[in-house]
């Protein structure tokens, strides 16, 4: 599959941290895979059109909880190989931890299946439960990217109900998808009829961006009975806004809703860093400080 272009802001304004944990990692002391013994499943059907997931489950008597990851590609790809090393740690640290598929811009797919595919992966696994020696009533959602939104959307749902969600640079109100960038950047995030326009209003639109559709933010969606949420931003991120999850957070906490958000001084979008030839920059978010945040957060609510 070809990779999408990917452009990165040239400048990124500072966005207010005053409700934020600042962190600078100490980017030497990386996760280690300790190879405990896992159970793998691959390539498990759990939705049409021919939908998989991966899924590693530690040895043991269980029942585990259970962690759903989704991961970034702009709605333009999805590939549940992603984050395997991540995926790995988490299951060694006592979580069965499942990576999903799901359908993108180019497939002719919009939010809404994005979300019902997320939900489709948790009823799976659920009904599944006995089996895959899950825990149906322990379930938490991390994502990253595209991967953040979908499942900070979808759980904000209240029929899924999940205790937990890890979002990780995921942009809710994409209308400001590019706020803190410089003006080229924002001009080229408000093109009509580019893949996310097309995530939101559907194939061969000509809308843009900035043609609210209410139902795909997550904002109009908090209640006070939203689960506990643990977001993540990069200062420098030059892909998505910091002040996306900003606007997330500070929505949760006057909901009364239990959120706690990381800024990563100086570093970007995540493991995209690689792709834009920086593979430095993505070192902090693979820090035990960072993962192990996540692991003690998802220990406290599962």
């Amino acid at each position: 599959m070809t990779r999408p272009q990917i452009r990165e802001a040239t400048s990124v304004a500072p966005s207010d941290t005053s409700t934020s944990i600042v962190l600078k990692p100490d980017v030497a002391r990386q996760i280690q895979l300790q190879h405990t013994p896992l159970t793998s499943y691959t390539d498990v059907p759990y939705a049409e059109p021919g939908l998989r997931l991966d899924l590693f489950v530690p040895e043991g008597p269980g029942p585990w909880p259970l962690v759903v990851y989704a991961t970034g590609g702009g709605f333009v790809m999805a590939d549940k190989a992603n984050g395997l090393r991540l995926r790995n740690y988490l299951a060694e640290n006592g979580f069965a931890v499942a990576s999903i598929q799901y359908q993108t811009a180019p497939q002719g797919a919009v939010y809404t299946d994005g979300i019902a595919q997320v939900r489709a992966a948790v009823d799976h696994l659920r009904t599944n439960a006995d089996e895959y020696g899950i825990d149906p009533e322990r379930v938490a959602l991390w994502g990253e990217s595209a991967g953040g939104y979908l499942v900070t959307r979808a759980g904000l749902e209240p029929s899924l109900a999940v205790r937990a969600v890890v979002n990780k640079f995921g942009a809710v109100d994409f209308a400001g998808i590019a706020d803190d960038f410089d003006d080229e950047s924002k001009a080229g995030l408000g093109t009509p009829g580019i893949p996310l326009a097309q995530y939101l209003h559907g194939p061969g639109t000509t809308k843009t961006v900035h043609d609210a559709v209410p139902d795909a933010n997550p904002l109009n969606h908090i209640t006070a009975d939203a689960p506990a949420f643990q977001i993540w931003h990069g200062s420098a991120d030059g892909i998505i806004s910091p002040s996306q999850t900003l606007k997330l957070h500070n929505a949760l906490r006057e909901a009364g809703v239990e959120s706690t958000r990381y800024v990563i001084e100086g570093t970007g979008h995540g493991d995209l860093a690689i792709l834009l030839g920086n593979p430095d920059d993505a070192l902090p978010w693979s820090t035990e400080e960072v993962i192990g945040l996540s692991v003690d957060f998802l220990r406290k609510h599962l």
